[in-house]
C-alpha cells in the first residue's frame, strides 16, 4: 500500500475523537494513518461571535491550507462546520453514518429545581449560533439570548460560570465525548459543570448536516479518495447532500438562521427547512418529500420555493443587520 494516510483535523478535544474514529477505521482496513492536529482560528478568537469574523470555512480553512500545502492528505471535519463550496482541488470522499442530528439545552442545576422553562420568566440562554438563537426567541420571545463560544469543555465550563439557566448544544458532539446517553438524562460530573441535566429540543430543527462526519481530500489524491470511500454512508450521504444544497441556494454566502433536516422514509426523502429573521420574530419553512431516486436538486427546489414565499427580502434584510 501507498504511504501513511496522514489526518489532518481540529486539536480540540471533539475533532480528535472523530479523527481517531476514521483512523481506527482506515487501520481495520488496512491502511496505515498518522493524525496531524492543527489549531484553527475559529478556535482561536473566542470572543467574537463567529458570524462577525467574516471568514468562510473557519473551522476547516488551516486543513484546506495543509492539505494543498502538502502536510496532511486528508481531513475529517464536523460536515455542518463545512462550507457549501469546498476549495478548488478538493472534494468530498465521505460522509459516516450519521449520529443524532438533535440540539439538546444543558441546565446546570437550579434553585429552585429545574423544570419546565416559562415563556414568560425571565431566563437567559447561551448559544454562539444564529439558528439556535433565532429559533428560541421565535418560541420564547421575551427571554435573552447571549453569545457562547469554544469547544465542548470551555463551553461547558463557561455553563458553569456563569448565571444561565441554559446553554445550547447539538447532541452528537456531547454524546461523542461521553458527556450524554440515552439511558442518563442527569450526570454527576457533566463535563465540570458538576450535576447538569440535559432535554433534546425535539422543536428545533438542526444545522444542516448536523451529526455527520466528512472525510475530504485532494481531487488528484486517488489513493486517499478510494481508501476514505470505503467509509461512506449512501443514506447519510443523499440526507446531507439535500440539507447542504437547502442552505447554500438560500445563503448565498451570507451566515443566517437556516435550519434543515432530511431523512429516508422507504423510497422517498422528507426534507423539512426554515429560515428565521435574526430576532426570530419571522419564520419561513417547508416540509416536502420526493421519490429518493430524485434526490439530486430537491434542496434547490425546496430552497427557491423558500425565496419564491418572502425568503429573498428576509436574506436581504439578515445581509443588511450583519454587515451593519
Amino acid at each position: 500500500m501507498k504511504k501513511t494516510i496522514r489526518i489532518g483535523t481540529r486539536d480540540s478535544e471533539l475533532a480528535l475523537w472523530q479523527a481517531n474514529t476514521v483512523k481506527s477505521k482506515l487501520e481495520a482496513l488496512g491502511y496505515t494513518t498518522q493524525l496531524v492536529p492543527v489549531k484553527s482560528e475559529g478556535d482561536l478568537v473566542l470572543d467574537k461571535p463567529l458570524y462577525e469574523m467574516g471568514i468562510t470555512g473557519i473551522f476547516t480553512k488551516t486543513l484546506d491550507v495543509a492539505m494543498i500545502k502538502g502536510t496532511v492528505d486528508i481531513a475529517v471535519h464536523s460536515m455542518k462546520d463545512v462550507p457549501t463550496q469546498l476549495p478548488n482541488g478538493i472534494v468530498q470522499t465521505a460522509v459516516l453514518a450519521r449520529a443524532s442530528s438533535e440540539d439538546i439545552l444543558v441546565q446546570p442545576p437550579l434553585i429552585p429545581p429545574r423544570g419546565e422553562i416559562d415563556p414568560e420568566q425571565p431566563c437567559t440562554i447561551a448559544t454562539g449560533s444564529l439558528r439556535r438563537q433565532a429559533q428560541w426567541l421565535h418560541r420564547y420571545p421575551h427571554h435573552k439570548v447571549v453569545d457562547l463560544r469554544g469547544n465542548v469543555n470551555t463551553r461547558l465550563q463557561k455553563l458553569k460560570d456563569n448565571n444561565w439557566q441554559g446553554a445550547i448544544f447539538a447532541k452528537a458532539g456531547l454524546q461523542r465525548l461521553g458527556y450524554v446517553s440515552e439511558a442518563n438524562i442527569k450526570s454527576p460530573s457533566f463535563g465540570g459543570v458538576g450535576e447538569a441535566f440535559w432535554e433534546v429540543l425535539d422543536w428545533m430543527l438542526p444545522a444542516p448536516a448536523q451529526g455527520a462526519m466528512v472525510i475530504v481530500a485532494l481531487e488528484n489524491d486517488d489513493f486517499c479518495k478510494e481508501a476514505t470511500s470505503k467509509l461512506n454512508d449512501p443514506a447519510s450521504e443523499i440526507c446531507t447532500h439535500i440539507e447542504r444544497e437547502f442552505l447554500r441556494t438560500l445563503e448565498g454566502g451570507c451566515t443566517a438562521p437556516i435550519g434543515a433536516f432530511a431523512e429516508i422514509i422507504e423510497d422517498k426523502v422528507l426534507l423539512k427547512g426554515c429560515l428565521f429573521s435574526l430576532d426570530g420574530k419571522e419564520k419561513l419553512e417547508i416540509e416536502k418529500t420526493v421519490d429518493k431516486t430524485d434526490y439530486l436538486h430537491f434542496g434547490k427546489e425546496c430552497a427557491l420555493q423558500i425565496l419564491k414565499n418572502g425568503g429573498s427580502e428576509l436574506m436581504a434584510q439578515i445581509k443588511s443587520q450583519i454587515n451593519k
